[in-house]
């Protein structure tokens, strides 16, 4: 019985996702092209924003529903940027497109005026949704922060630097009410369930390393 048991956990641990690398070459830019010319990729596999020479977001070429997560950041002084799941190109009532995701922010608290003002617009927040925790560990501008995000049947939870910093179920009514108050409150289907990542771009530098993907959906 014994025997058995180890063969069947040996078994489910080899049918577990494994996390996917994932390198500038598996975006592309918002119109399914190469990334701008900003996006470079460093010694070390580290994926580089340098504003001014064409940059723009990067959009991931696969789709996720459920998945984890995982990456390494730092920025510039007084810098911005984020990473966005479950992205998908919502249209208005015009029929123009905007590629729109939930957002996992990434910002310099203390000098960027978006920083400033708290809650769900500092590091770890689900952006302009839900508060990021207020002794979350934000390392020194200049320092690599290690975030995950964990998505799994509408749960969403965030961490950085190895702690919880912000959760949410997307079918709970404090989402739907937070979503009211938000920028998000009239995009007709926002968050949809599934959709692509997104790593944006505000015009400052970023540096992002080991980012990794596990497909909880995959067999």
């Amino acid at each position: 019985m014994k025997a058995l048991l180890l063969s069947l956990l040996a078994s489910a641990s080899l049918l577990a996702a494994a996390p996917e690398k994932l390198a500038l070459e598996d975006f592309t830019d918002a119109n399914g092209g190469k990334p701008g010319a900003g996006w470079t990729t460093e010694d070390g596999g580290v994926i580089r924003l340098t504003p001014g020479k064409g940059t723009g977001f990067l959009i991931s070429k696969k789709e996720y529903a459920n998945f984890e997560l995982e990456w390494d950041w730092k920025l510039a002084d007084a810098g911005n940027n984020g990473i966005k799941y479950w992205v998908a190109n919502i249209k208005d009532a015009k029929g123009k497109g905007e590629w729109l995701g939930i957002e996992y922010q990434m910002i310099d608290d203390a000098k960027h005026p978006d920083g400033k003002r708290g809650g769900s617009h500092n590091s770890g927040s689900v952006y302009d949704l839900i508060d990021s925790a207020a002794d979350k560990v934000l390392k020194p501008i200049g320092e690599w922060n290690h975030s995950r995000v964990v998505v799994k049947d509408g749960k969403i939870e965030h961490f950085l630097n190895g702690k919880p910093c912000a959760a949410v179920d997307t079918k709970s009514d404090a989402w739907k009410a937070a979503l009211a108050k938000s920028k998000f409150a009239k995009k007709v289907g926002f968050a949809p369930g599934k959709g692509k990542l997104m790593i944006t771009e505000h015009g400052d530098p970023c540096w992002i390393k080991n980012l990794t993907v596990t497909d909880l959906d995959a067999k």
